[in-house]
C-alpha cells in the first residue's frame, strides 16, 4: 500500500485547506475559541515525567491564562526540573509548589484541573481522589490496570460531576478527524466488515539490569504504591512499561489507542467477545515480562477487529508500523499517527492521501522541547481544547472516562483471555465475565498494603 499514485489535487494545498477548515469547524462545534478560554483555572500535575510535562505544556499553549500552582512526583530531581521548566513556560513566571505525596497536594491546594501522567498502576486511585477533591481530570491511557478499577473511575466521575478526559488523543488528531469525516461518515468505505490493527515497534526492554540501591532522591516504595514491589534495578521511568506489574503490556499501551480510534470512527461500544493468544516467543533472555508476540480479536456484530503486535522482526508495511485498517466493500482506509490513505475498490477510483499536521510555526516552542512527540502535539492541543470546552459547557469530552474505560478494559480482557486460553465476554451491567467465575475473579487484582482497591 505504499506506492500510491498522487492525487490530482496539490497535496500541500489540500492539507492546508482541509486542516484549516477542520480546525475552525471543530472549534466552532465545541463552542470554544481560544479567545473564550479566559478562566484562570488552577492546575496541578501528578507525575512530571515525559508525558506529564508534555500534556501540561500543550495545555499552557492553548490556555496560557491558566496557572500551574502545584506539581507532584516521587522523583525529586525530576520534580524540581519540571517546576523550573514550568515557571519558564507559564505566563506568570511563577514556580509551582512541589509535593512528593499527591494526597497532600490535593488537600493543601484547591485545584480546578489535575493532569495525571503517572504509570498506569496509579491512575485509578489518583483520578478518583482528584475528582473527590473537586478537580476536573485529564488522565493518561490506559486508565487502569484492572477492569474493576475502571468501573470505579467511571462511577467516581459521574458521582462527582467532574469532567474526565482520557489521553486517547487520536480522537483529536487532525488528519484522522478529517479521514473519519471524509471517508467513514460519508459512506465512502461502504459496509465495513473487517478491521486490522498492529504495532511492530521494538518496545520491550532488552536488558537485565542488576539489582541495586535506591537513590535518596527517589521514593521507590511510594512510586510502586498499590502494585507488587519488584526488586529495584534502576530508575523505572519509561521502562516500567516492560513489566505487567505496572501496566497491561503492549496491548494495553498501544492497542488501546488503535481500538479506541476504531471504536470512535465506527461508533462501537463493548465487544461481544474477546479472544487473544500470544506470549514471549523470541526475546526470552530479557527480564521484561510483557509479551513480544500477541494477537487479539475483538468481536462485534458482523465485524472482527483484529490486533497484532511483535517486538521483533519487520513490519509488513514500513510506512504503517503502528496503524489501523478499515476494510469496507467500497474502499479501505489505513491510518496512523503520521498519515492516512483511502484506497477505493474501483480500479479507476482516486486514491487520497492525508498527512500529519504540524504546527511548528504557530508553536515554535515545539521545536526545542525535549522529548516532544511533534506529530502528537497538535492532537493533544486539540484534545485539551475539547477538555476545556467540556468543563465550560458541563458536557462530556470526546474521550470521556467511560470511552477510555471501554477501550482499556477491552485490552485488559484480551490479556486475561490469553492467560486463560479461552474467549471471554464481559457484561458491563453485572460487571462479570459471562458464565466464567474464574475469569470474573481476575477482573480485580490484589493491592499491596496499605493501599485499598477502589471497588
Amino acid at each position: 500500500m505504499k506506492n500510491f499514485s498522487p492525487s490530482p489535487l496539490n497535496r500541500r494545498q489540500f492539507i492546508k485547506a482541509s486542516t484549516a477548515a477542520l480546525s475552525l469547524a471543530s472549534l466552532s462545534a465545541m463552542g470554544l475559541d481560544l479567545a473564550d478560554t479566559t478562566k484562570a483555572y488552577r492546575v496541578g500535575v501528578i507525575g512530571t515525567g515525559w508525558y506529564g510535562k508534555s500534556d501540561l505544556f500543550r495545555l499552557l499553549q492553548v490556555a496560557p491564562q491558566v496557572e500551574v500552582v502545584a506539581l507532584c512526583d516521587v522523583d525529586k530531581k525530576m520534580l524540581d526540573a519540571a517546576a523550573e521548566m514550568t515557571s519558564k513556560r507559564q505566563k506568570s513566571g511563577k514556580k509551582p509548589a512541589v509535593y512528593k505525596d499527591y494526597k497532600k497536594m490535593l488537600s493543601d491546594t484547591k485545584l480546578d484541573i489535575v493532569i495525571i501522567g503517572t504509570p498506569d498502576h496509579w491512575h485509578a486511585l489518583q483520578m478518583i481522589d482528584a475528582v473527590k477533591a473537586g478537580a476536573h481530570v485529564y488522565v493518561q491511557k490506559p486508565i487502569s490496570v484492572d477492569v474493576i478499577e475502571g468501573e470505579a473511575m467511571v462511577a467516581a466521575a459521574r458521582t462527582s460531576g467532574r469532567v474526565v478526559q482520557v489521553g486517547t488523543q487520536r480522537r483529536s488528531t487532525p488528519h484522522l478527524m478529517d479521514a473519519k469525516k471524509k471517508f467513514v461518515d460519508t459512506g465512502m468505505l461502504g459496509k465495513i466488515s473487517h478491521v486490522e490493527m498492529n504495532c511492530y515497534f521494538p518496545m520491550r526492554d532488552p536488558l537485565n539490569r542488576p539489582v541495586g540501591m535506591v537513590p535518596d532522591f527517589f521514593d521507590y516504595d511510594l512510586w510502586t504504591g498499590p502494585a507488587p514491589l519488584r526488586p529495584y534495578d534502576g530508575l523505572p521511568h519509561r521502562r516500567w512499561r516492560a513489566f505487567m506489574e505496572y501496566g497491561n503490556g503492549i496491548t494495553g499501551d498501544m492497542c488501546v489507542h488503535m481500538i479506541d480510534t476504531v471504536r470512535w470512527m465506527l461508533n462501537l461500544k463493548w465487544p461481544k467477545k474477546i479472544y487473544s493468544t500470544g506470549g514471549i516467543y523470541e526475546q526470552k533472555e530479557a527480564k521484561a515480562n510483557i509479551t513480544d508476540t500477541q494477537v487479539a480479536v475483538f468481536e462485534y456484530e458482523e465485524l472482527n477487529c483484529v490486533w497484532q503486535h511483535r517486538t521483533w522482526g519487520t513490519s509488513d508495511n514500513p510506512e504503517y508500523p503502528w496503524s489501523f485498517t478499515l476494510y469496507g466493500d467500497k474502499g479501505t482506509l489505513i491510518g496512523s499517527t503520521m498519515q492516512a490513505d483511502f484506497i477505493p475498490v474501483e480500479k479507476d477510483g482516486r486514491k487520497i492521501h492525508l498527512d500529519v499536521v504540524y504546527e511548528k510555526e504557530k508553536y515554535p516552542a515545539d521545536i526545542t522541547e525535549p522529548d516532544i512527540e511533534l506529530n502528537a502535539a497538535p492532537a493533544t492541543r486539540q484534545h485539551m481544547l475539547d477538555f476545556l470546552s467540556a468543563i465550560e459547557n458541563k458536557s462530556k469530552p470526546v474521550a470521556d472516562i467511560e470511552e477510555g474505560h471501554i477501550s482499556t478494559a477491552s485490552c485488559i480482557i484480551a490479556n486475561l483471555s490469553m492467560k486463560l486460553g479461552r474467549p471471554l465476554a464481559y457484561d458491563p451491567v453485572t460487571k462479570t465475565i459471562k458464565g466464567d467465575s474464574e475469569a470474573t475473579g481476575l477482573l480485580k487484582r490484589e493491592y499491596r498494603a496499605p493501599w485499598t482497591h477502589p471497588l
